[in-house]
């Protein structure tokens, strides 16, 4: 019989141990999709993270080369399934400045008013699904329920729910319709009311606060280097918006508050959601009130039969809900794109979790991944 003695002792050998590897996904709750996140783990604490993406991809980039300018529309609409009619945007008014077009006055200010009604409908979706991950269930209830107000103006003028397909070269598809701008004043007005229960429900809770608070600090370094943008760079200081610093459609004439945080934590970036959504509800009651007060007149340009794009290159950029979304084009003066590149907000988002993750617990994982406010159609375009 041979008798072991380990572990006892200054003089002992440690044990032998080996790190763990864990996947997390590509069919994981947490995850919001198809995202794969490998990560070695020493005990409970995550040693290095690789996010592992292109389980979804379907290769959007190559099929808009081979699609006119009015059906790369509903192909740019699909990546960010959140934020469709923002995606729209890009893509026309790329076109737009390579044709030397102006949309009426009258569409680019409904353009200005549904990306904002868009916006909306993104971050509530957020609000009410974070708190979901953390165990919270009551604040995904109370976020549908003005979802829904949102979504039933938004349906009225374009007939979808998630893929408005409303944005056109030119301008938008059809005239808003009567009585659709009351209609959305209403509810605004309702949205803004009941943004303080969802507020009061979870942003003091502590339970949420011990879980967020000072976990996931995302530094304004990192940002810069991976360049992370939206409401998780601006939670950690970076004053950044392109709506105030580059805008586009009626964003000069509008009064953009930059909201921003410097804990770079997920209590911050939950905050910084949280007030850009009262800000877009004051953007779209600004819209509002113009559209009222300008005369009657066309909503869109009348186009050729084929439209052909001259030849040269342009990069159009918008202050998307979740990050900057960019498109560059380049046209040989073709009826399709000859190349047609999308830089999406998620996709840079993510890659900063491989610097974010390590040194924290799995279980503080799920808080990060969820704060990040990713859709994977958008890291897989």
């Amino acid at each position: 019989m041979t008798e072991r003695v380990v572990g006892i002792g200054a003089g002992a050998k440690e044990l032998a141990t080996e790190d763990m590897i864990l996947n997390i996904g590509p069919q994981h709750p947490s995850t919001h999709g198809v995202l794969r996140l490998r990560l070695t783990l020493d005990g409970e604490r995550i040693a290095t993270a690789e996010p592992i993406v292109g389980y979804m991809h379907r290769g959007a980039e190559k099929l808009f080369e081979v699609r006119d300018y009015r059906q790369i529309i509903m192909l740019a609409n699909r990546h960010d399934w959140l934020s469709g009619f923002a995606n729209e945007l890009g893509v026309v008014l790329a076109a737009e400045r390579m044709l030397g077009m102006e949309p009426p006055v009258r569409a680019v200010w409904a353009r200005t008013l549904l990306a904002e009604l868009n916006r909306v409908l993104n971050h509530l979706m957020f609000l009410g699904s974070y708190p979901l991950e953390l165990g919270a269930m009551t604040p995904l209830f109370y976020s549908f329920n003005e979802r829904e107000r949102i979504q039933a103006v938004m349906e009225e003028i374009s007939g979808g729910r998630m893929h408005y397909m409303f944005n056109r070269v030119g301008g938008l598809k059809e005239d808003l319709p009567y009585g659709w701008l009351d209609r959305v004043s209403a509810a605004v007005a309702e949205t803004r009311r009941r943004v303080p229960d969802i507020e009061n429900l979870i942003l003091h809770n502590e339970i949420f606060i011990a879980r967020t608070r000072g976990v996931g600090v995302l530094t304004r370094e990192q940002i810069m280097q991976y360049g992370v943008s939206g409401p998780v760079s601006r939670a950690s200081g970076v004053d950044f918006d392109l709506r105030r610093d580059d805008p586009y459609l009626a964003y000069p004439e509008l009064p953009v508050k930059v909201v921003t945080r410097g804990a770079g934590d997920c209590h911050a970036r939950f905050e910084v959601l949280l007030d850009q959504l009262k800000v877009s509800l004051d953007l779209a009651d600004a819209c509002v009130d113009r559209l009222r007060s300008l005369p009657p007149g066309p909503i869109n340009q009348r186009l050729p039969k084929v439209l052909k794009v001259p030849e040269g290159h342009t990069y159009a950029w918008t202050e998307n809900p979740l990050g900057i979304n960019g498109y560059y084009l380049v046209s040989k003066g073709d009826k399709t794109p000859w190349r047609l590149k999308l830089r999406s907000a998620s996709y840079s988002n993510i890659q900063v979790l491989r610097e974010m993750l390590p040194g924290h617990l799995v279980a503080d994982m799920v808080a990060i991944l969820g704060s990040m406010f990713f859709v994977v159609g958008d890291i897989d375009k």
